[in-house]
């Protein structure tokens, strides 16, 4: 890991960091806007993010744009097909693949997510060479890493 650490927020935890305003997806991105860590997301993130804003908080789409550029994540390039396949084999959902590869793909420390095809799926965690969960337990392995730094 590198001294600032590479969230990965996938559609599922950027979404939780708009909605609200006290829960530990917008305390990431908090901390994206402090530069403490590098937030990042991909193409289709960014797609999925404002298709589900628009049908469901229609409202929220300012804050989404505020929320986006003052977190300053940066979109990772798209994983290359042998990524792609590598992360099919291990989820069966196409979208959850992608999101996969391309945090893998992006050199994500930790993968930021509150969808049960990532969380609840037997094996994936020893499968990837990055940890997964939801924003509460990222923070939480965030502190942890802070920590470390400090003992040293």
């Amino acid at each position: 890991m590198q001294l600032k650490p590479r969230l990965f927020l996938d559609t599922s935890a950027l979404f939780a960091g708009i909605w609200s305003a006290e829960g530990g997806a917008r305390m990431l991105l908090r901390l994206g806007e402090a530069d403490a860590v590098q937030l990042l997301v991909s193409s289709q993130v960014l797609q999925e993010i404002e298709e589900v804003v628009r049908r469901k908080a229609v409202h929220h789409l300012p804050t989404l744009a505020v929320l986006i550029d003052r977190s300053r994540a940066s979109v990772v390039t798209t994983a290359p097909n042998a990524v792609l396949v590598r992360c099919q084999a291990m989820i069966v959902h196409p979208g959850d693949a992608r999101i996969l590869a391309d945090a893998w793909h992006g050199q994500a420390d930790y993968l930021v997510t509150h969808k049960a095809h990532f969380l609840d799926l037997p094996g994936l965690a020893g499968s990837i060479p990055f940890p997964l969960g939801t924003p509460g337990d990222c923070l939480a392995w965030y502190r942890g890493k802070l920590l470390e730094r400090q003992a040293l």
